[in-house]
């Protein structure tokens, strides 16, 4: 079972439990136009276009995180991409694994735009572009 954060709760969670990692899992072209949460490891689950799987994503995080018993936030754009990879890491065997709810810019709202109803950037948390 992943566990699930709100993003205030996962920032809690950075700031609280020592060697928490924030695994941003966002293609990076999408992560350095949108922007990113401050400290966050970049390691895509999928690339675009097409959201091809990205096959060295389990070996990008065992380099990161070789103990299995780190403690891992995954974050996407909506928090959908970063729970199929949580669960990923948790079918491999990583046993601390949680996913932000919300991710970085939050659901659609009836406009069909985000940073409105939630996500790490309308929380207010800390985030930088580029």
């Amino acid at each position: 079972m992943i566990e699930r954060l709100q993003p205030t709760e996962a920032l809690a969670r950075l700031q609280s439990v020592p060697g928490t990692m924030l695994i941003d899992v966002r293609d990076p072209v999408e992560r350095a136009l949108v922007g990113h949460p401050v400290g966050s490891v970049n390691i895509p689950w999928a690339f675009a276009p097409g959201m091809r799987p990205n096959p060295a994503f389990l070996d990008s995080v065992r380099q990161q995180a070789p103990d299995p018993a780190t403690p891992l936030l995954l974050l996407c754009r909506s928090g959908q991409r970063s729970l199929a990879a949580a669960e990923a890491l948790a079918a491999a065997g990583y046993t601390r694994v949680a996913n932000v709810e919300e991710g970085f810019e939050g659901p659609l709202d009836e406009q069909r735009h985000r940073n409105t109803l939630g996500g790490w950037r309308r929380h207010g948390l800390p985030w930088e572009q580029g």
